[in-house]
């Protein structure tokens, strides 16, 4: 696969801080289902505590990806989903801790009233391009 092509900032749009606002990728599509703070043996990590979750939820989904063959470095999608906005910082840092500034990929992120379970305060799905 050629490297995905980010564009943080396309003509006339205002910069993005936090994601590249376009991502073009060539190849086989990874879909990776929204992953939440849950440890291997299905215990919840960091209950009430946003960076001990999205901590996990970023390992879960490194793990997820290896499975498919992928990285990080693959990832041209994430999509956040917070209870309350004021978990995003803690996503930031641990976002930050696997994908560097220069390689963002396109993000979304929404605030929802519940997850599936009140101990969940975010859940994050990921979209990755591998070479054919």
């Amino acid at each position: 696969m050629s490297e995905p092509t980010r564009i943080p900032a396309p003509d006339g749009v205002f910069p993005a801080a936090q994601y590249s606002h376009v991502v073009t990728a060539t190849g086989r599509l990874v879909a990776i289902s929204g992953q939440i703070a849950v440890d291997e043996e299905g215990k919840i990590v960091g209950e009430g505590d946003a960076e001990s979750q999205a901590r996990q939820i970023f390992e879960n989904l490194r793990r997820c990806l290896a499975a498919a063959g992928a990285t990080f470095d693959d990832v041209v999608k994430l999509t956040f989903f917070v209870t309350d906005m004021a978990h995003m910082p803690a996503i930031r840092t641990a976002r930050a801790a696997h994908i560097p500034d220069d390689r963002l990929p396109a993000a979304s992120a929404v605030q929802v009233s519940a997850l599936v379970r009140p101990e969940f305060l975010m859940e994050i799905e990921a979209l990755a391009v591998l070479s054919t």
